[in-house]
């Protein structure tokens, strides 16, 4: 293997590596103690992070040890690689795309409406949108084990190659595997993540007009020495009754406390959406371009921006939901 060979290898290792931790961090930290503990958000990060780890072992792991060049792997590995690659894809996707919709009724029903139950707090209806969700990762993927071929340039290298009927029909089964798998649920990202941000700055603003609004009346009132007077016991009284108005009850500050880690969770949400546009939009483009003229360096890129994906956002959904983080003191 040449010096650009092993700069690949290393660049895919460890991305490989960090996906796989990472992944198995996310999964094994959203499992439930128990069953009746078991949660929507708990069934959607894990199954994002099997999605994830099967482009980990399947497709980075095997692509990084070049089973290609073997001729015995690279009959197999032609079709398990080309399979697993989309069925991961598009798989991570759509729960992307799921988790996305889920934080923002959670965010809606928390600020707007008191923490009111959302529809997608039904674990029913998840598993049925899952379930739809790898049906049609699975259909877009079945055609690439029958198609499948390599063309060997020499006797030690094999190539992974797909023997469509034409010309045509490859450009039609691209342009819908994009359509339906990637165009249409980024869109739903899209739109989802803008409204998150919308209510997480609507959020924002009403706390500091509220800041605003109680130091200004701090400010405002005069304190004036007391004078002893018959009345002194109602006003003892009076004080007493208003700082328990003031100081909050236990009950408010575990609100706040979940408004704060609903709030830390919407954000890292967001983060991830931004983080899933730029990588999927690039892969898409470039998806594209192949599809018109096709180009090995390209399907190459597009390679590397789908696994940078997998192998960064499990770190900050861990973040989000305070499984991972980071505390320097100096």
């Amino acid at each position: 293997m040449d010096a650009e060979g092993w700069i690949k290898s290393v660049i895919r290792g460890l991305m490989c590596v960090s996906g796989i931790i990472g992944n198995h961090w996310l999964g094994f930290s959203a499992l439930p103690k128990s069953r009746a503990h078991l949660k929507t958000n708990d069934i959607l990060f894990v199954n994002l992070a099997s999605s994830n780890l099967i482009t980990n072992y399947l497709v980075d792991l095997p692509d990084m040890m070049d089973f290609t060049y073997n001729f015995l792997m690279g009959q197999m590995y032609c079709s398990v690689f080309n399979f697993c690659s989309d069925l991961s894809e598009t798989s991570s996707i759509f729960t992307t795309l799921f988790i996305t919709v889920f934080w923002h009724q959670k965010l809606v029903g928390s600020l707007k409406r008191g923490g009111a139950p959302v529809q997608m707090d039904n674990i029913r209806l998840v598993a049925a949108l899952l379930a739809g969700s790898w049906i049609v990762a699975i259909a877009f993927s079945l055609p690439h084990i029958f198609l499948a071929s390599k063309n060997n340039g020499n006797n030690t290298y094999f190539e992974c190659l797909e023997d469509y009927p034409s010309l045509k029909a490859k450009q039609a089964y691209d342009l819908m595997y994009l359509v339906f798998a990637n165009i249409i649920p980024i869109i739903g990202i899209f739109f989802a993540s803008i409204q998150i941000t919308v209510t997480l700055l609507q959020n924002q603003k009403r706390i500091n007009s509220n800041t605003t609004a109680v130091t200004t009346g701090a400010k405002n009132t005069k304190i004036t020495p007391a004078e002893p007077s018959v009345h002194s016991n109602q006003s003892s009284q009076e004080a007493v009754s208003y700082s328990n108005a003031v100081v909050p009850n236990p009950g408010q500050a575990r609100s706040s406390s979940s408004s704060g880690s609903l709030l830390r969770a919407a954000k890292s949400v967001v983060t991830v959406a931004t983080i899933f546009l730029i990588c999927w939009v690039v892969h898409v483009i470039l998806r594209l371009i192949s599809t018109i003229q096709e180009s090995s360096l390209i399907m190459e890129l597009a390679s590397y921006i789908g696994a940078a994906y997998t192998c960064i956002i499990p770190y900050i959904y861990l973040h989000g939901v305070k499984k991972f983080s980071c505390t320097c003191r100096g």
